[in-house]
């Protein structure tokens, strides 16, 4: 079982990857392979609706979105991380997660994921709210923790400080660990995962 934290953060090593770390190592504990992906530095622009990704499989924009799209068939769960800016999350990562979860509900139905807010001092549960939407609209069980998935500080010291928020961390580890497990046995198990109907689009205006 393998599981992609991914780092919405313009800075590679700063606060977010700092809490992201501190997951990774309770996911590796409970032997679940993983992987930081870091979004880049370089500007994510937003998806244009043009509908190319639904023929194709992939954006025409060529950057980390295609990158992320080839590794999510072979991976089991998701964490998103982010810092707060202008209480949401990063610009980057927002544009990023449009692309990303734009018509591709199939591909993450079922798979666990869960948000990470990084933050000074106010507008985490904002951006964790934001985040948590592509999950809910995508058939995503979403995992929780102790407490809002959320770490303060300005610099990675401080983060680490932040004992409630680490503690949050490796509580959300052990948690997404756990439901990772718990649908593998069930399938082994013979539990088959829920079949769907199609989807229904009801326009408020007719």
């Amino acid at each position: 079982m393998k599981v992609i934290l991914v780092n919405g953060s313009p800075n590679p090593k700063g606060c977010t990857y700092t809490a992201l770390k501190e997951v990774e190592k309770t996911l590796n504990k409970n032997d679940i392979k993983t992987e930081i992906f870091w979004i880049g530095n370089k500007p994510v622009a937003g998806c244009m609706g043009c509908g190319n990704c639904l023929k194709t499989g992939k954006c025409f924009m060529e950057d980390k979105v295609n990158e992320f799209l080839e590794k999510v068939p072979e991976t089991d769960g998701f964490i998103f991380g982010t810092p707060v800016h202008f209480a949401a999350s990063s610009g980057m990562l927002s544009s990023f997660m449009d692309r990303v979860f734009y018509g591709r509900r199939k591909i993450f139905s079922n798979k666990p994921a869960s948000a990470i807010a990084s933050c000074r001092r106010g507008g985490a549960t904002a951006t964790l709210d934001e985040v948590n939407k592509y999950f809910g609209i995508s058939n995503m069980p979403i995992v929780s923790s102790q407490y809002w998935n959320m770490v303060h500080g300005t610099k990675p010291e401080e983060v680490i400080k932040d004992e409630e928020g680490m503690q949050t961390m490796r509580t959300l580890g052990n948690n997404m660990a756990w439901l990772l497990k718990s649908i593998e046995a069930g399938k082994n198990a013979g539990i088959k995962l829920p079949e769907n109907e199609p989807i229904i689009a009801t326009n408020f205006i007719r």
